[in-house]
């Protein structure tokens, strides 16, 4: 039998960063570092003067691209080696293609989660320094911050990885590729038409919009494996008294993942069919979920429970609405949206509280 970790410490806390991990994590910022002194050097040489930031190729969009490729190598192997830690030991046990695909997908994320936070950050500074050129020492210094401190945050963030760290990473990417998106999308009134009109434009916005979703679902199927052991260590302990929860759970978070994927791998404009199915798809997991919840998750606090029958009315609320005509398409999509990943940030914060002793 594999070995099984009781849930995180109260309030959802990750585990304290060893000491083995902050140096380590020093260590890949001080690589990182100087590799991006010798990118901001190459850069300056090769286009010198460039602004901070514009809708082209400026010096944020290159310090973007660089804290990607930082993040993906860092989260990579600082997820990978994370495995023998304290409280991670559990995911040595699963079988080979389920830790790819966990590492797959978050690596995806904190390489997408570094592009956006960096290219954002420039452009934000180009607005307090409008017209100003990145000379050769400053695209040295500039850069070599940017990707030595995008190597230390994410070699730490995967080096804690929990299931309410994973929900926080889940919540903070759905919600700044979304943003960016909009922000960046090339109509203005995309909102007067529906909320997937986002992922319609042949653009970067569009590809912001789809990618968020499919890398967001993806991510979801990985957290997944972590409700799973949660809820394993719960069921051992007699606490949640239903055996086939984790499981069950699991699953439905699973197909919940793939579809929440789908939707963007098949946007309106590619198949109206397929990308409604797969937002239906989605919406009915949560709905199983919150239904099944008093059976299938007996033994969880009554608190999370009354939260679910809060977000089933609100969610029944929104469809009745939507059909007598007092809300738009896309403020019922969005709506909808945020009650599914409202509901399973609450979710994952009460399984990690559940059990504790007071």
């Amino acid at each position: 039998m594999s070995a099984r970790t009781l849930a995180p410490p109260a309030e959802g806390i990750a585990p304290a960063p060893t000491l083995r991990a902050e140096s380590e994590a020093i260590y890949a910022a001080a690589a990182a570092g100087v590799a991006g002194a010798i990118y901001g050097l190459l850069i300056a040489l090769v286009a010198p003067d460039l602004p901070l930031a514009d809708t082209t190729g400026a010096f944020g969009l290159f310090a973007a691209i660089g804290a990607a490729v930082v993040a993906a190598a860092a989260s990579g192997t600082g997820y990978w080696r994370s495995r023998n830690r304290p409280g991670q030991e559990w995911r040595r046990s699963l079988a080979s293609w389920k830790f790819t695909v966990n590492t797959i997908s978050v690596v995806i994320v904190h390489t997408a989660l570094a592009f956006l936070a960096v290219y954002a950050g420039f452009r934000l500074l180009a607005l307090g320094f409008i017209g100003l050129p990145v000379i050769t020492f400053w695209a040295i210094v500039l850069m070599t911050v940017t990707l030595g401190l995008t190597a230390y945050i994410v070699y730490l963030s995967v080096s804690r990885m929990t299931t309410q760290r994973m929900s926080s990473l889940l919540m903070a990417f759905i919600v700044i590729g979304t943003l960016t998106a909009m922000l960046t999308t090339p109509d203005p009134e995309w909102w007067k038409v529906h909320f997937s009109q986002l992922g319609t434009f042949d653009d970067l916005s569009s590809f912001v919009f789809n990618g968020t979703l499919i890398a967001g679902g993806l991510l979801v199927t990985t957290f997944a494996v972590y409700i799973a052991n949660d809820l394993q260590a719960l069921t051992d302990a007699g606490i949640v008294t239903n055996e086939r929860a984790p499981r069950t759970v699991s699953t439905l978070f699973v197909i919940m993942g793939i579809m929440l994927a789908c939707v963007g791998i098949f946007p309106v404009d590619f198949s109206l069919l397929l990308h409604n199915l797969s937002a239906t798809g989605m919406a009915v997991m949560f709905l199983i979920l919150l239904i099944a919840g008093p059976r299938l998750l007996r033994g969880m606090p009554r608190a999370y429970f009354l939260s679910a029958w809060a977000f089933l009315a609100a969610t029944v609320a929104s469809v009745i609405l939507f059909v007598v005509g007092y809300f738009s398409l896309t403020a019922f999509e969005i709506i909808v949206f945020a009650l599914i990943f409202g509901w399973i940030a609450v979710f994952i914060r009460f399984l990690g509280v559940t059990g504790q002793r007071e």
